[in-house]
């Protein structure tokens, strides 16, 4: 049988030291079909191992239904991985942050209370605890690892799988200090299998790496820069067993309305150096990022808050459509240092195909809301929405023309109409809280769009969609109606778009977009290959190529394109659709022959 285990201050793979050379890849962030391409370019860089998170929200959608096809199949991801001749780690959560939506935590964990904003495990009534001891929180989650653990056991390097290491929580220390908790799921852990190995990861400030990790666990570091310096922190901690910096920051993330972000090559190759000439292992977060797909994108709110794109680029050594940067180079000549190379190389990427049109045919998006709901919350979690968006309507005695709308807080973007006008928007990203429109205000109709769950700090596990009271001209309003809008059934769309093509003789051009509106178009392709969806001329919407949700754009960028990936795409007629929400003058589609992620801040 294999052995992984701690010998002195190193990993031993079958009793000879072994040094942990690992990349991320997010299975859920990448096609299947390009697993294999990702994982061989990260051998050919230099690395010996792959790591991954596991998004508890996309395998559990709602409470006992399992996922694991197709982008999920956490199985097969592994077994591609060993495959390659490569080693895995798994870092299931819970928690995983990842600037995933909610942090991967599930949002019917908060149907029923949103969760505990609090630190240090400070407890508010009627709210649900969440990173927790409390039943609430722990027994889904025991089902949750339960599940997780039947794919991941078999699988460990010692019954000759690939699995060296699995991490448990994700940055506690940042968060809480009981280590009952971090215990009760080691404890788990084992129970469930799990002989490899297990490991921590906090930041070297503060009593981060103490209070997040036990005595029996490795404890590693996440940090991007001052290798020497937070190295050296870690072996303050633990005077002896193996270093390792488990999440390498070799880049960074990118949120709407920002820059998009790059490091330098050339200094992360240099802490990258220092980090392995200490003798650390090291895990490259991100080896490859990948993409938002669907509405999974995170947000972060430290009093400002910032949905990321949907491109999870992180300026990683291989771009998000797999293809290596300068990074890359720099990181495989830093490597070549420590471990034997494969003479192998991969290519670089040639220019994707360009076309450009126009839109044929137009549905509108109420066409969703199929039935209205009596509010007893504002929040779209209290009628089970967890994401996506959902139609709001009340109706009033109105007899004056000029009117103040004022919401106590918008989650996250709120498209006002009165009487049928287009009266205003409130967005949570500059803080809105108040609109004044002219007119009629007897029915009063708001489309929410929720843009990201926040994935770190205090704010996980908050309600999405309106936070009363809601006050027209100073007074609250009457009741409100809630219909959730299920973008997993666009049937309803889809066959109004059929007519109305086939009601015309000559395909209509679609061009200004007035209201929240479904548009589509026809794309004739010789072959698949991946694509550039140009949406610089576009306002604010999702998505879908040829039925796959590829996410969100915004014209306030910086991304300025959305990846297709190949597998998406097919030989002849492909469908392009997009829910424009924003009045455009003239809506056109385009593709462009490589990604425009946006300016950068030089």
């Amino acid at each position: 049988m294999t052995t992984f285990e701690i010998s002195g201050n190193d990993f031993a793979l079958d009793g000879e030291p072994f040094r942990v050379l690992s990349g991320t890849i997010h299975y859920f962030r990448v096609p299947k079909e390009y697993w294999a391409d990702r994982i061989h370019k990260a051998r050919l860089m230099g690395l010996n191992t792959i790591e991954t998170y596991v998004p508890w929200s996309l395998h559990e959608p709602v409470p006992g239904v399992w996922e694991d096809s197709g982008r999920l199949d956490l199985g097969a991801f592994l077994d591609a991985i060993e495959a390659e001749g490569m080693k895995a780690i798994v870092r299931p959560g819970p928690y995983i942050c990842a600037e995933f939506s909610g942090g991967g935590l599930p949002g019917w964990l908060f149907r029923d209370a949103p969760a505990v904003a609090h630190l240090n495990n400070r407890e508010a009534a009627g709210h649900t605890p969440v990173r927790s001891l409390d039943p609430a929180f722990m027994e889904p989650a025991t089902n949750y690892f339960r599940r997780v653990y039947d794919i991941v056991a078999p699988r460990q390097i010692t019954r000759g799988g690939s699995v060296i290491l699995v991490q448990i929580e994700n940055e506690y220390g940042a968060y809480g200090n009981n280590h009952e908790y971090l215990q009760a799921l080691t404890d788990l852990t084992r129970a469930c299998g799990i002989d490899v190995p297990l490991t921590t990861v906090d930041q070297p400030a503060g009593t981060m790496l103490e209070d997040g990790t036990l005595p029996e666990l490795v404890a590693t570091g996440s940090f991007g820069s001052r290798s020497a310096e937070r190295i050296a922190r870690l072996r303050e901690l633990r005077p002896t067993g193996p270093l390792m910096c488990s999440e390498f920051w070799d880049g960074w993330f990118d949120s709407w309305g920002e820059y998009h972000h790059v490091t330098d090559p050339a200094a992360s190759a240099f802490e990258l150096a220092t980090l392995l000439e200490a003798g650390a292992s090291v895990n490259l977060y991100m080896f490859h990022g990948g993409t938002n797909f669907g509405l999974t994108n995170g947000a972060n709110d430290k009093g400002l808050y910032r949905p990321l794109t949907t491109s999870y680029d992180y300026d990683a050594p291989l771009d998000e459509t797999g293809h290596p940067t300068p990074k890359y180079w720099a990181f495989r000549e830093v490597l070549g240092r420590f471990t034997q190379l494969p003479d192998e190389v991969p290519s670089d990427r040639g220019p994707a195909p360009v076309r450009s049109g126009s839109f044929s045919a137009m549905a509108p998006l109420s066409a969703l809301a199929h039935e209205w709901l009596p509010c007893q919350s504002l929040t779209m979690d209290s009628v089970g929405q967890y994401s996506g968006f959902a139609l709001y309507r009340c109706f009033n005695d109105d007899d004056v023309s000029t009117h103040t709308l004022t919401i106590s807080e918008v989650r996250d973007r709120a498209i006002v109409h009165a009487d049928g006008r287009r009266v205003g928007v409130l967005e949570r990203m500059d803080n809105d809280q108040t609109i004044a429109f002219e007119g009629s205000a007897q029915n009063i109709e708001i489309l929410v769009e929720d843009m990201g769950r926040v994935n770190y700090g205090p704010r996980i596990g908050e309600h999405k969609g309106l936070i009363g009271p809601i006050l027209l001209d100073g007074a609250e309003t009457g009741q409100w109606e809630i219909a959730p809008l299920d973008l997993d059934n666009l049937a309803p769309v889809l066959a109004l778009l059929n007519v109305e093509q086939e009601g015309e003789e000559d395909v209509a051009v679609v061009g200004k977009i007035k209201e929240p509106t479904f548009v589509s178009a026809e794309i004739e392709l010789e072959e698949p290959a991946d694509l550039f969806l140009d949406t610089r001329g576009w306002g604010h919407g999702l998505v879908w190529f040829n039925g796959n949700l590829l996410g969100r754009y915004n014209r306030r960028g910086p991304q300025r394109t959305l990846y297709v990936p190949a597998p998406y795409v097919r030989a002849g007629a492909n469908q392009l659709l997009v829910l424009e929400t924003d009045p455009v003058v003239d809506m056109q589609w385009g593709l462009l022959e490589g990604p425009d992620l946006g300016p950068i801040d030089w």
